[in-house]
């Protein structure tokens, strides 16, 4: 969420629960799969690659990997989802090569099915916000999101973070 402070533009994130339709959780179920696989088979080749050419691959080379995954028959449900979670999950993988290589974390891991938060971020061109609500790429009704306080005067998201925790709560920040 953005904040005008001052002649500043200060990004702030706030959290709220939302109880998606039945629709809604079968769609974000398979976004949330769908990121995790990405994000697996991206690491998965930038390993290789790695360990068998000594090469690093960058992520102008996974983003076109993934259009070739989405293009392939065995992994064409890969464009059922938004475009956007799908980038955004190979942004965070390279975010994490990043902090591996400059020492501030250790080397990236698999994401396990259960074991880790179920996210999914959405950029502005993934979203609309009209209203004070919020509606996703490729879905029909908006969320019913529980706003548990107000989003300060003016306040447009310029991304939005959908997860899933191991209570089955979604949530939207």
């Amino acid at each position: 969420m953005l904040s005008p402070v001052g002649s500043k533009v200060v990004k702030r994130a706030y959290r709220y629960r939302f109880n998606p339709t039945p629709d809604q959780a079968a769609q974000l179920a398979r976004t949330f799969g769908c990121v995790r696989y990405v994000y697996n088979r991206a690491l998965a080749e930038r390993h290789r690659a790695w360990f068998q050419e000594q090469r690093r691959v960058t992520h102008a080379e996974t983003d076109r990997m993934l259009t070739g995954w989405k293009r392939d028959p065995e992994t064409e449900w890969l464009a059922e989802p938004s475009k956007g979670p799908l980038q955004a999950t190979l942004r965070n993988l390279q975010t994490a090569y990043v902090n591996f290589w400059q020492k501030r974390a250790g080397y990236p891991t698999f994401k396990k099915k259960g074991r880790t938060l179920d996210s999914a971020t959405y950029f502005r061109n993934c979203f609309s916000f009209r209203d004070g609500r919020i509606t996703l790429a490729k879905q029909d009704a908006p969320l019913a999101i529980v706003w548990s306080r107000p989003l300060p005067e003016g306040a447009e998201p310029s991304q939005v973070t959908v997860s899933r925790n191991a209570r089955g709560q979604y949530h939207v920040s």
